[in-house]
């Protein structure tokens, strides 16, 4: 009976199973057991590993103005925030291969837990900033981890792990502040947070369903791997097929392919993360009866609606050319900026739109191209191909900020 991985098989060679087996109902039965086990638990890992990411910038913004931290001090927490990720990411598919999948999602499961405890018993600035540098670590091996281990699964698991990601930035942010809004202290809520990279570990060690083997013995063997959780039995790094295997000449020539994906996926998040980091809190509207700290609120809700929207979408929208989304991101910061300067734009609902349609771009952008990797490179490339693609949204964000950060500051000292 087969699993998941190996569904496309039996698409391929269906006529030839409905022949030869009695019982043609029962391995379609298993096997999507096995597909939606491992569905779930992408979607949960990809909540989980942004989870504490989100969480724990609105938690240190917190606790930096109760300290009455400096405003250069909330630029810390941005780079605290950007700069472990981005280093993760340039080193990972240098050496990070060196270590097995599963030390490498204890290590993201500790670490996150880690953030949540130190900054929850904070007593100083610095303090609460390595609780950042420790959710951005969680955050950055967590997604190279497993973006990269999707290539042992089925495509279709891009899409839920992608979704899952999404979901995280309005979840995250909407219970932090709903905890708040109840009366818990940000110490409490940060500590009742800790379920979640327990239930990261629980989804990978207990829900996720062994890859399958790729020369099964037999049809036992198959069912055995589709039916069996992670822990104790056969993982990617066994596998003696890796791609880290290749000679370091074959995969620069692989990571030279991506460059067609990774430009333009880089440029969507250095536009989309300008306008978040630089032009939000300067899109202010009189006019209105939102203060605002409001309008930078519905600015953020709408933004992150648009991306996990956009990031559940492949089964209904599949998009090829990356460029195109770049281009139109690329136009809505103009646009913006734009409007920063001019105040052309006569109604904040116009805001609302273009903000809830570049968490659109940027949503798409993202779960497109991981798509789009994964079918365009061969079986013995992927798994080097999506690590290596992951510096993409990291790279934009990282410029964006170094750009962005000193424009805003620039443009406040002006009414």
């Amino acid at each position: 009976m087969e699993s998941c991985a190996g569904s496309w098989r039996r698409l391929e060679h269906s006529q030839r199973e409905e022949e030869t087996d009695p019982e043609p109902q029962a391995p379609p039965l298993d096997s999507q057991s096995a597909q939606w086990k491992n569905a779930m638990g992408f979607w949960i890992l990809g909540l989980c590993n942004n989870f504490s990411y989100v969480v724990m910038l609105s938690a240190a913004h917190d606790i930096l103005k109760y300290k009455q931290a400096s405003g250069n001090q909330s630029h810390a927490v941005l780079l605290a925030d950007i700069l472990p990720t981005l280093v993760i990411k340039l080193l990972a598919p240098f050496g990070l291969h060196l270590l097995p999948y599963s030390p490498r999602v204890l290590v993201t499961g500790v670490f996150s837990a880690g953030s949540f405890i130190l900054v929850a018993f904070s007593h100083s600035v610095w303090l609460s900033l390595s609780g950042v540098v420790l959710a951005s670590i969680s955050s950055g091996l967590g997604e190279v981890t497993f973006l990269s281990l999707t290539a042992f699964y089925p495509s279709a698991m891009i899409s839920w792990w992608s979704s899952g990601t999404g979901g995280a930035g309005l979840l995250g942010s909407v219970s932090y502040l709903g905890l708040i809004q109840a009366g818990l202290s940000p110490q409490h809520t940060l500590l009742s947070m800790l379920v979640v990279p327990v239930l990261l570990l629980a989804s990978y060690f207990l829900l996720l369903t062994s890859p399958e083997p790729q020369d099964p013995g037999g049809k036992d063997e198959a069912e055995t791997a589709a039916r069996q959780p992670l822990i104790g039995t056969e993982t990617p790094e066994s596998k003696p097929d890796s791609s880290w295997d290749l000679p370091f000449q074959e995969r620069w020539t692989v990571f030279k392919g991506l460059l067609h994906y990774i430009i333009p996926l880089v440029l969507v998040y250095f536009a989309e993360y300008f306008i978040n980091q630089g032009l939000f809190e300067l899109l202010f509207f009189r006019n209105t009866s939102l203060s605002h700290s409001q309008q930078y609120r519905w600015y953020q809700m709408l933004y992150q609606t648009g991306v996990f929207v956009s990031r559940s979408s492949l089964y209904c929208c599949r998009i090829r050319f990356i460029w195109v989304l770049a281009l139109l991101q690329c136009l809505n910061l103009a646009v913006l900026l734009a409007d920063v300067f001019l105040s052309f734009l006569p109604s904040i609902y116009l805001i609302f739109a273009i903000v809830l349609y570049e968490g659109f771009l940027g949503g798409a952008a993202y779960v497109n191209t991981y798509h789009n990797v994964a079918l365009e490179t061969s079986d013995k490339h992927r798994e080097f191909a999506m690590e290596a693609a992951c510096i993409s949204d990291t790279l934009g964000i990282s410029m964006s900020g170094f750009l962005a950060l000193p424009l805003h500051d620039f443009l406040c000292r002006f009414p």
